[in-house]
């Protein structure tokens, strides 16, 4: 099969299941008639019609090639940067560390994953960046609460850039019989991520009873984790077509990135109560903002990209 047919196969299967959310959401919203029933509905379609949205953006960016790939991922990332640092109050003498972070940081990273710099890009923001960020931010000599400011800031770039970064960074992996085919990679990563949220909301919604962190995310449910988890681990499963990994190497695969990504949302859940907020954003219509939709992304691309290279680079 060559990649055009695995891309073909994989975006009609995405876009057969859309359609088939879409019918359920419409034949729904006609026969509900609890004002509670309805807001549940209407969410359900408004978290579709921006799944079909989505779908679309990384259609077209697939088609433009791997250089619109990283250029998405980088104004993601932007988005995401932007939607932590406005929940994370900072101070004027911050201005400086955030202009680098937004337009050096974020440029130069991408660039990096663009021009297959591996060494570089793994380097740039952990090692550089977090020296230079405190640096540029002490020259404005405003010394209340640095600490903590700088710390929201490095944490804010290591989630929303680096991490971030690594789902895009497949695309320049040397893989053993996989070559040109990196893309797949990348949308088998970014589908299993979504799919495991998916189906541990409804798992949860069907059977939930026992909160895993009623304080953190009142609505992740052990049965959520349990069925949804183990549903997502067996749909990547059967992806390994689409991927250089056999059945069974893709299962284990699979079952990294659905704990990762739960452990991600978990997190990132934590960091949003600790700021009492609901959502990082509203972008995103029935889903919040672009960090509700990435943040099991964000602890799931680094462990999934390294993994992979670790064990399948040629």
């Amino acid at each position: 099969m060559t990649l055009q047919d695995k891309f073909m196969w994989f975006f009609a299967a995405i876009a057969g299941l859309l359609v088939i959310a879409s019918a359920i959401g419409w034949v729904l919203a006609r026969r509900v008639t609890s004002e509670g029933g309805k807001a549940t509905i209407d969410n359900l379609n408004q978290r579709v019609n921006a799944w079909w949205g989505m779908v679309v953006v990384f259609f077209v960016s697939y088609q433009l090639g791997g250089n619109a790939t990283v250029v998405l991922f980088a104004f993601i990332s932007l988005f995401a940067l932007r939607e932590f640092i406005t929940l994370t109050p900072t101070r004027r003498g911050d201005h400086n560390a955030l202009f680098a972070a937004f337009f050096i940081l974020i440029p130069l990273q991408y660039i990096l994953i663009g021009t297959h710099w591996y060494s570089m890009f793994t380097l740039l923001v952990p090692v550089y960046a977090f020296l230079l960020l405190p640096a540029i931010a002490v020259l404005s000599q405003d010394t209340e609460a640095f600490m903590e400011r700088i710390a929201k800031i490095q944490w804010g770039v290591m989630i929303c850039v680096y991490c971030i970064s690594h789902a895009p960074a497949l695309l320049l992996l040397d893989l053993k019989g996989f070559e040109g085919q990196n893309a797949l990679l990348l949308f088998y990563l970014m589908f299993v991520v979504q799919i495991s949220d998916v189906l541990q909301y409804v798992f949860g919604k069907l059977f939930g009873k026992r909160k895993v962190a009623p304080l953190v995310s009142p609505s992740k449910t052990v049965e959520g984790l349990v069925g949804g988890g183990l549903a997502a681990t067996l749909v990547g499963g059967c992806m390994f077509w689409m991927t250089p990994f056999n059945f069974w190497q893709s299962l284990l695969m699979s079952l990294v990135i659905v704990v990762m990504g739960f452990v991600g949302g978990l997190v990132m859940s934590a960091i949003k109560r600790s700021l009492s907020a609901k959502d990082w954003g509203t972008m995103i219509k029935g889903h919040g903002g672009m960090l509700d939709r990435m943040d099991s992304v964000c602890f799931a691309a680094p462990i999934f990209f390294h993994l992979t290279r670790y064990c399948f680079s040629a």
